[in-house]
């Protein structure tokens, strides 16, 4: 077999910008095919011409396979190389989430379309709800070779390597638009994403296990918060990387293969000649397990199996009396986490750094904005986020706003003072005292907690009217754990557009902080909203963040209040958490709308933020 060029466009698209997306992929080719050696088959990630998490709109981005082939066809007219994307695809009525391979040259030829078979519908999925499966998992001749192609979730089931290892695939290329997850992996002294490291060792598995070769190409850029991870790859059939490309970034990563090293890795590890064996076997095996795996069954109902368990028997045999004084084995104990735990709150700083800069710029660029407003109170979230901003956008594009009270800490402005010339941004002192003041002479009778809440409101007007002043985006400054114990005021903290730190528990924000070089001060003091005098979080709350944050992390990964207990958490302070959480959750909502028609915003009628 011969040698294999390939090369991987770890792309961004333009969500919803077909044709856009299309002049872009005819660019990435006509780059490809300048490179010495050329690669024969340059392969894109999932949904490259419209980006994923279009939702409802997918009926308006979907493409016929003759559309396509048009549309690569006008967008390349270079030498002959072979592509595949990742598109919509409209079919018979039908809307799939597909993957071409197209020969392209002088016109488009498509030699074989792969249909997504396993759609997810977990956590942040939906998407069986807007596409149909496809059913089929088949390798095709290529021009070098034989193929097959996967779609992300497809790849997640071993079975569907194995199948295309069994048709004579010798590359399975893989295309998928995973968002990145996990900000605490270290994988062989790199940071990277933890759903990055997850998909190297799935990558690697399918590889070794089938002796074949398997490429990923993955979606890169921000949709709606979501970071897609990029850290493309090539992995050898021994399931060795070949070559693997950054996180998050834009990319064109290359490589040569050499096809007759899966003669070589087959011959030392004959896994798939073992498996075509026993196939007939296993298939027999696979549908009794199927017929018996249908419903509840009783005992009188379950086919029975033969018996070969191993009888008892007394050989007779003289093999002694037990020892009386054995040798111990020494006791290694698995610990509490040898019990299932949720994800550690322990965070890779630097990782983090890099994965929230990259979003701001994308998310910056994507609506087609240039500066940033952030109001800087002095604590640790808003240092944290003006930071960010900074690093992304540049200091000269950043507006830090203080707008403090007249019973505001004195400590509250200068800490903000700090940040402000430690990052060289521009700035702006708004006295908030009048605006304030003058609608409470109105409600003079209002509480502490009003009058707070009157001031968050008052402070995120200014902080909108400054954005349109300046064109600028404003930024939200609220941490996770705040979010959570529902420790906001509705409609303003929580009200700016994009949000780096939303994600983030406080804990995880004071370590951030530290690596960001926030000044020790801020970081230091006990957090306050300020807008009571000698205001503490901590002190409203009845319990430390440290406390809090742990809590709240078993509890969102589905831990009950009687299984935190039964590991020896406190059951009152458990029983605190849990009661802020499940009592604001209504905070953490758009209003919510009667739904009248069959087409209700949000309901029936869906378009992602950045559609």
């Amino acid at each position: 077999m011969p040698l294999l060029h390939i090369a991987i466009a770890q792309f961004r698209p333009r969500k919803g910008d077909i044709q856009g997306n299309l002049r872009r992929v005819g660019e990435v080719l006509a780059q490809a095919a300048a490179l010495e050696p050329r690669p024969q088959v340059v392969q894109f990630p999932e949904t490259a011409l419209s980006g994923y998490f279009v939702e409802g709109g997918v009926r308006e981005m979907a493409l016929t396979a003759a559309e396509l082939a048009a549309g690569i066809a006008a967008a390349y007219r270079g030498p002959p190389i072979d592509a595949i994307v990742g598109f919509y695809e409209k079919l018979d009525g039908d809307l799939h989430n597909s993957l071409a391979y197209i020969r392209c040259g002088s016109s488009a030829e498509i030699l074989h379309i792969h249909r997504k078979a396993f759609l997810p519908t977990y956590g942040l999925f939906d998407e069986e709800r807007f596409v149909e499966r496809g059913y089929e998992i088949r390798a095709f001749d290529a021009p070098w070779g034989r193929a097959a192609m996967l779609v992300c979730e497809d790849a997640w089931h071993s079975l569907t390597g194995l199948i295309a290892a069994l048709d004579g695939a010798h590359v399975v290329f893989v295309s998928s638009a995973s968002p990145a997850r996990g900000a605490f992996e270290r994988v062989d002294g790199a940071s990277i994403p933890g759903s990055v490291a997850r998909w190297d060792r799935l990558i690697r598995d399918i590889s070794e296990e089938q002796g074949v070769f398997v490429t990923l190409a993955s979606l890169v850029g921000s949709e709606g918060g979501r970071m897609f991870q990029g850290g493309s790859l090539v992995v050898g059939p021994r399931g060795d990387t070949r070559a693997k490309a950054p996180a998050f970034e834009e990319s064109l990563l290359t490589a040569t293969i050499d096809l007759d090293d899966i003669t070589k890795a087959r011959a030392d590890s004959p896994l798939l000649s073992d498996m075509r064996t026993m196939l007939p076997k296993l298939r027999m095996e696979l549908e009794r397990s199927l017929i018996g795996g249908i419903g509840p069954k009783t005992e009188g109902e379950r086919p029975k199996s033969e018996d070969r368990r191993p009888k008892t028997v007394d050989s007779g045999l003289p093999f002694g009396s037990p020892a009386t004084d054995p040798s111990s084995l020494d006791v290694v104990v698995g610990g509490d986490r040898s019990r299932g735990a949720p994800p550690p709150l322990e965070i890779d700083p630097s990782l983090l750094e890099k994965w929230l800069v990259a979003f701001l710029k994308d998310e910056f660029d994507r609506r087609g904005f240039k500066k940033a407003v952030v109001g800087i109170s002095g604590g640790v979230d808003s240092a944290v986020v003006a930071t960010l901003a900074a690093r992304a956008l540049g200091p000269k594009n950043v507006v830090g706003i203080r707008m403090p009270y007249r019973t505001s800490s004195a400590d509250s402005l200068s800490h903000a003072q700090l940040v402000i010339d430690a990052l060289g941004i521009d700035s702006r002192t708004l006295d908030i005292s009048d605006a304030v003041d003058g609608y409470l002479k109105q409600e003079p009778d209002a509480d502490a907690a009003r009058r707070g809440n009157v001031m968050a409101r008052l402070r995120m007007i200014a902080l909108f009217d400054l954005s349109a002043k300046h064109h600028a985006l404003p930024l939200g400054t609220g941490n996770k754990s705040e979010r959570l114990l529902g420790y906001f005021t509705w409609h303003a903290d929580d009200s700016p557009p994009v949000n780096p730190i939303g994600d983030l528990f406080k804990t995880q924000l004071w370590a951030l902080a530290r690596h960001l070089g926030v000044p020790k001060e801020i970081i230091e003091k006990p957090a306050s909203a300020d807008l009571v005098s000698g205001q503490t979080d901590e002190g409203d709350f009845g319990i430390s963040y440290a406390k809090a944050d742990v809590i709240l992390n078993w509890l969102l990964n589905g831990y009950t209040a009687a299984e935190l207990a039964g590991r020896g958490f406190n059951a009152a302070e458990v029983e605190l958490v849990r009661k802020r959480l499940d009592g604001t959750h209504w905070k953490r909502k758009l209003p919510t709308v009667a739904m009248i028609s069959g087409a209700a915003i949000g309901e029936s009628y869906l378009r992602p933020v950045d559609y």
